[in-house]
């Protein structure tokens, strides 16, 4: 580092190490089963990835592939239990606002029971996951990676441009995807989930410029989240109205069942309206202008 330069290498590695940092520090609170800890070990999980893929420049060629895929793992082990959770709550909630004639209790209180039979059946997964050889190969590989960390010539360049370009990159990547799900489709749904993607990836490339870029990343921090959010809330209720549909069957309340379906494709078409929007005020150029 020339002067007091700060490069992009430095600023990348400190998004890792405090990402890092956070997931090791969550094991014990998501072995207690305490509130929000699967949910904030699987976005650490997910932060990481995005870090090592979006920044995978300014590496050795390889240097976190192997990283990135055990991040997936854990993730995906970590998300069944989570998906289940937040899934029963939902329906629950929407199931409290049926009118009077669907017994909206009772199917509130079934479709809870449900939730947390799914959660109980998936949950062995996340303990086991975290006893596993590769759940302490993966904290020994980032504790590697930091102490050693494998950086290409590139990580040394100043890091407001850099972070900005990346930005605009990711800003790029997303209305690819946006522009692609807005057309529609037989594979619109798929779409749409791709395009949810592509913005939290944008907004997590945000959130690593904000200590240098201050503002500035905080204002397209919050434009992806938003359209992260909205598409969010589509997937979602596409999954809450799928769930519905395959436990129907096996309820006494299908009235209720088929309302909550109606209401679930409502949330996911609106949603869907409401993309362009919400993306317009993400879609602006200067937006990603941090320098």
């Amino acid at each position: 580092m020339a002067g007091d330069v700060v490069t992009v290498g430095e600023v990348v590695l400190g998004r890792v190490r405090a990402q890092a940092e956070v997931l090791a520090g969550l094991d014990e609170a998501v072995r207690a089963d305490q509130p929000d800890a699967v949910h904030r070990m699987r976005v650490a999980c997910r932060r990481l990835r995005s870090a090592f893929r979006t920044y995978r420049r300014l590496l050795a060629p390889g240097a976190a592939d192997e990283l990135v895929a055990e991040l997936r793992w854990l993730a995906a082990a970590l998300g069944r239990a989570r998906d289940r959770e937040v899934l029963g709550e939902r329906l629950a909630a929407r199931a409290r606002e049926l009118p009077a004639e669907c017994g909206p209790e009772r199917v509130a209180a079934e479709l809870e029971r449900w939730g947390r039979a799914e959660y109980r059946r998936v949950r062995p997964e996340v303990v086991a996951a975290l006893d596993s050889p590769r759940r302490r190969a993966l904290a020994d590989g980032l504790t590697a990676l930091l102490a050693e960390p494998p950086l290409r010539g590139r990580a040394g360049r100043a890091a407001g441009p850099e972070l900005a370009r990346v930005a605009a990159r990711e800003q790029r990547r997303t209305a690819e995807r946006v522009r692609s799900a807005l057309a529609g489709g037989a594979e619109r749904d798929v779409a749409l989930h791709e395009a949810r993607k592509a913005a939290k990836r944008a907004r997590y490339a945000g959130e690593t410029a904000v200590p240098v870029a201050g503002g500035a990343a905080e204002r397209y921090v919050e434009r992806m989240k938003a359209v992260q959010e909205v598409l969010g809330e589509h997937q979602d209720a596409v999954v809450a109205s799928a769930a519905l549909r395959d436990r129907a069957g096996a309820s006494e309340e299908q009235f209720a069942y088929g309302v909550l379906y109606g209401q679930q494709l409502a949330e996911a078409e609106r949603a869907r309206l409401a993309l362009p929007e919400v993306w317009a005020r993400a879609a602006r150029p200067k937006l990603a202008r941090f320098v």
